[in-house]
C-alpha cells in the first residue's frame, strides 16, 4: 500500500503555491551557497545602515540585522520568502563585521592569528503569504593558524578581508589561515544550510521543493 500511496502525496505536493525565495543580501557567498544546493534565489539586497544598531551580544546583534534586513526588501513582493543574513565574528569579547581600511584589517589578523573566534550568523525568514517570520542565530567556532606579518600584510592586499565579516572569507584565500572549525562550515561563509533546511519546515516547506 505504500507505493500506492505516493502518487498521491506527490500530487499533493505539487499544487503547493511555493512562493519565489529571495536573498536580500548583496554577498555572491550566500548567493552561491544557495545555487550549491539548487535554490536560485531572487537578490534583492536591502542596503539597510547597519549602524542602526547598537547591540553588545552577537547574537541578538545578527538576528536583529537580519531581521530589519528581509524587512526592508519584504514591502517590495506580494509573495514570496524573504531571507535576510548578517554575520559577526566574536573575538575576546569584542565584535567584527567588515574591516573599514586596510590598516583595520592588518590590525585585526594581529589578534586573530594563533587564537579562535565565534563566527554568528542571523537569518531571518519572512513568509509574506502566511504573514509569519522565523528569526534565528547559528554560531560555528574558528580556528586560525599563526601568521607571520609577512603573510598578514599579504592576504590583506588580496583585498578579500575588506568584504567579509571578521576579515576573512573561509571559501577563498582565507582558508589557508584556518586550521579547524567547530560547527556548521557553511554559517562561516555567512548562511547555515542545516538552519536553512530547519527554518523552511517550521514553515511547512521541504527544502526541495525550491529546487530548480
Amino acid at each position: 500500500m505504500p507505493n500506492a500511496q505516493y502518487p498521491v502525496i506527490k500530487f499533493v505536493r505539487n499544487l503547493m503555491k511555493i512562493p519565489p525565495f529571495v536573498l536580500a543580501s548583496a554577498s555572491p557567498a550566500r548567493r552561491r551557497l544557495l545555487q550549491t544546493v539548487g535554490i536560485e534565489p531572487i537578490v534583492r539586497p536591502s542596503d539597510f545602515d547597519e549602524s542602526q544598531i547598537q547591540l553588545s551580544e552577537p547574537a541578538e546583534l545578527v538576528k536583529t540585522l537580519a531581521q530589519y534586513k528581509a524587512e526592508t526588501v519584504a514591502p517590495q513582493f506580494e509573495s514570496a520568502l524573504i531571507m535576510g543574513c548578517d554575520s559577526v565574528l566574536s573575538m575576546n569579547g569584542e565584535i567584527y563585521g567588515k574591516p573599514a581600511d586596510i590598516s583595520e584589517a592588518i590590525a585585526r589578523w594581529q589578534i586573530m592569528q594563533g587564537n579562535f573566534g565565534d563566527l554568528y550568523t542571523g537569518h531571518a525568514l519572512i513568509d509574506i503569504e502566511q504573514n509569519r517570520t522565523l528569526v534565528k542565530s547559528q554560531v560555528t567556532t574558528v580556528y586560525f593558524a599563526q601568521m607571520s606579518d609577512k603573510a598578514i600584510q599579504a592576504y590583506v592586499a588580496t583585498g578579500e578581508p575588506l568584504k567579509c565579516a571578521g576579515a576573512f572569507a573561509i571559501e577563498g584565500f582565507g582558508s589557508l589561515f584556518v586550521e579547524k572549525i567547530a560547527g556548521c562550515h557553511s554559517n562561516v561563509i555567512g548562511l547555515s544550510l542545516p538552519l536553512l533546511r530547519q527554518m523552511l519546515g517550521e514553515l511547512e516547506y521541504d527544502v526541495t521543493d525550491f529546487w530548480q
